[in-house]
């Protein structure tokens, strides 16, 4: 049985606390994945409801917070896997390639969109322009060794990165490009870390379910004579991604 039984002292009435049939599946299951390698099977819907004697929908409640805290990965049509540790990325100022490479990863951009736009007035002043100046909006999905990991939206005022869209075709760094053919180099960034829900699109593009929470990260970067170069906008699967920063005292 899944319940819990909780008993008093002697002169305690005694009360039987039942925690959520889900619940219990779900600590079974967390057990059950400490010793199995990443990618292997679970047992089905069906056989988990037998063999717990739960109902399906049981079953489901349990594997959709396995999925949502990145233990599971489901595959539709395919099933549902152990899936792989998280990739813990240190909240520093650097790039995607920077940061995946430091972690032995193969990092890989897909270039979705490029788009030039006129700036609205609190992008204008985000980037240092003037309302209705041109900006260029870069919007790229994120790998790592060959699987989704995020979708990152860039902004930066065109009149200060012509040609910029060419250099960046072949998927390379954005800050390794600002520094090298346009001298630049970062000074310091205010980031915002918020949680947000998937949608379809961004469900697609990057392999997870519609609805799946999401790490939605905004980025407003200086250069080092604290002039504004970008406005980030990147949301990250909730389930493959974690945040690590240090802490220190204040001064």
């Amino acid at each position: 049985m899944l319940d819990t039984p909780a008993t008093g002292g002697a002169d305690t009435p005694v009360r039987a606390q039942r925690e959520p049939k889900y619940w219990g599946l779900k600590q079974h299951l967390l057990d059950m994945l400490r010793s199995l390698p990443p990618g292997s099977p679970i047992p089905t819907e069906r056989s988990l409801a037998a063999e717990f004697d739960v109902s399906r929908t049981t079953v489901r409640q349990a594997l959709a917070e396995l999925t949502v805290e990145g233990r599971l990965l489901r595959v539709q049509g395919k099933g549902t896997f152990a899936a792989k540790p998280k990739v813990a990325q240190r909240l520093q100022l650097t790039g995607y390639t920077e940061d995946m490479r430091a972690q032995g990863r193969q990092p890989a951009s897909r270039l979705l969109e490029v788009v030039e736009e006129a700036a609205d007035r609190e992008l204008a002043l985000l980037l240092g322009t003037k309302p209705g100046a041109a900006v260029l909006r870069l919007r790229r999905l994120r790998l790592a060794d060959g699987e989704p990991m995020a979708i990152e939206t860039t902004h930066l005022a065109l009149s200060r990165f012509r040609g910029l869209t060419a250099r960046l075709e072949s998927g390379g760094s954005l800050y390794q490009v600002l520094r090298d053919h346009y001298g630049l180099e970062l000074g310091h960034a205010e980031e915002t870390i918020e949680t947000a829900l998937a949608s379809p699109e961004e469900a697609e593009l990057l392999g997870s379910e519609v609805g799946l929470p999401m790490l939605l990260l905004s980025r407003h970067s200086f250069d080092t004579e604290a002039n504004p170069v970008e406005w980030v906008r990147s949301i990250y699967r909730g389930d493959r991604y974690k945040f690590v920063a240090t802490l220190n005292p204040p001064a």
